[in-house]
């Protein structure tokens, strides 16, 4: 009984934090509809008078970005803004033919009038933290604006983010995520479902109370003061972003999120794209929880309920781990909940964890017909999506809860870019995109074997006990099956 009563602990242990986890996003929910009610009468610069518009540098961090970099450059070139107050910063890390590409591209557009520049380094320290640091020391403007290689600001972009700083206490102006090829496959679509439920509900109901929230990495602007004042950009983890946004608001700088000001971007097309921004992405959270949480705890400046905001938000990754344990866990549950009639009392209780998943339900509803709208039939498409992503979110759980080990061991490992493609149109090819490993993962081996596992979890409802099954958790074996069959498969057919 040992064994058993390990496994029931531990079980249990990641269902309660699910749960715990679920009600923090149950409570940003009730903030961000109360947000909805509010007017926004944050004062801002009058552009009408010349001498309120700022020097503004806007930075284009590249690697490698043979297939994006002429239509990020003819973008931004288009953005609408007094030349002689606008420099733009390409911080040039690449290592292959876009370098020429990049510099024929700058060539022409500086004899427009454009004060635009590549700037080389000599090698990737600190990687994209780095490249932002080193052009920090040298840019003109007083405040940084910053893109990514696959991001399309519209060219409006700069007079509806710069005003807002004229609140002299205001260090950060992030905008909302848009997705140019968000339909364009099943990937894109539950990408953009996880992240339009970001940057409303999670940036919306932290920012609107005060509470922590980070500048994303991208569409967002910085003012140089606050950079400086939070200690310069650090590379020592994954998301650059998170850490120097947590620094900045511990040094009581505000950060103003702007909902309604979209910023679109190319979401990743090809699962292994995909599969290096989630590890990123996760493991960076998990870095910044262990560079960041005893500070948080002991600052003086925040509150309790901001202080527990912030420490959920860089958990945010670590929820994957739960998620994959209790994933794990429930087929050795099922038998034990068949083997011993005494526990059947603590099977009822723990059944009540189901209120998690109906809270995900409903958070995730408000923020779906608020891009979608409401009715019965937009009802039943959020009900297949959500299943589907919940489904594949799973399936990613091995993945994710790897990158949040290594993150929360201190593991170190070099910053990977996101493959970018241009492509929108399932017609378009990216089968010859030269930046896409063929290399095999032995983990996408072992998500192969949990999808046979989850299997095995379907079959196990027909044979456990002897009241002819136990069906209870069918539905959640299957979720994972699909789940990580999806992520096997796509791993395995992105190679070929």
């Amino acid at each position: 009984m040992i064994l058993e009563t390990i496994i029931i602990v531990v079980y249990s242990t990641a269902l309660i934090l699910i749960f715990l986890y679920a009600l923090a996003q149950l409570n940003l929910l009730f903030n961000y509809l109360a947000a909805q009610k509010k007017e926004n009468d944050s004062p801002k610069f009058d552009f009408s008078n010349s001498s309120e518009i700022p020097y503004v540098t806007i930075q284009l961090p590249v690697y490698n970005e043979l297939y994006v970099i002429e239509r990020l450059l003819e973008n931004i070139a288009k953005i609408e803004y007094p030349k002689d107050k606008l420099e733009i910063q390409v911080l040039d890390d690449s290592t292959d033919q876009s370098v020429e590409l990049t510099k024929k591209i700058i060539d022409k557009l500086s004899q427009t009038g454009l004060d635009i520049k590549q700037i080389k380094r000599i090698d990737r320290v600190g990687f994209k933290a780095g490249a932002l640091k080193e052009g920090l020391e040298i840019a003109k403007g007083e405040y940084i604006a910053i893109f990514d290689a696959d991001f399309l600001p519209k060219k409006d972009w700069l007079k509806k983010t710069i005003p807002y700083f004229k609140d002299d206490k205001v260090g950060v102006v992030q905008t909302r995520w848009g997705h140019i090829n968000r339909n364009y496959s099943i990937l894109t679509r539950i990408q953009a479902f996880a992240l339009d439920a970001h940057f409303s509900l999670e940036q919306v109901g932290r920012n609107s109370k005060g509470h922590f929230i980070n500048f994303n990495g991208t569409a967002g602007v910085w003012r140089k003061e606050c950079i400086l004042d939070a200690g310069n950009w650090e590379g020592d983890t994954l998301t650059e972003d998170l850490d120097l946004s947590y620094r900045a608001q511990l040094k009581n700088w505000k950060f103003k999120y702007l909902e309604d000001v979209e910023t679109p971007a190319e979401l990743p097309i090809v699962i292994s794209a995909a599969r290096s921004q989630q590890f990123r992405w996760n493991k960076g959270g998990a870095e910044n929880f262990r560079k960041m949480f005893w500070k948080v705890v002991s600052s003086k400046n925040i509150s309790v309920k901001t202080k527990v905001h912030g420490l959920l938000h860089l958990l945010n990754s670590t929820m994957f781990l739960n998620i994959f344990i209790v994933a794990v866990l429930s087929i050795p549950m099922l038998y034990i909940k068949n083997e011993y009639a005494h526990l059947k009392n603590y099977f009822y209780v723990m059944s009540f964890f189901i209120v998690s998943t109906m809270i995900f339900f409903i958070c995730y509803w408000f923020m779906y017909k608020k891009r979608y709208g409401t009715g019965f039939k937009s009802f039943v498409r959020y009900i297949a999506m959500f299943i589907t992503f919940f489904s594949i979110a799973m399936g990613f759980s091995l993945h994710n809860s790897i990158a949040v080990m290594e993150g929360h061991l201190g593991k170190s490992s070099d910053f990977i870019r996101t493959p970018k493609f241009n492509v929108n149109s399932i017609k378009d090819s990216w089968k010859g995109n030269i930046y896409i490993t063929k290399k095999l993962s032995p983990n996408i081996i072992i998500e192969g074997v949990l999808t046979l596992y989850f299997a095995f979890g379907m079959y196990s409802a027909f044979v456990v006990g002897d009241q002819g099954g136990d069906f209870g958790l069918f539905p959640f074996h299957l979720m994972l099956f699909l789940g990580f069959g999806y992520v096997f498969f796509k791993s395995i057919t992105s190679k070929v």
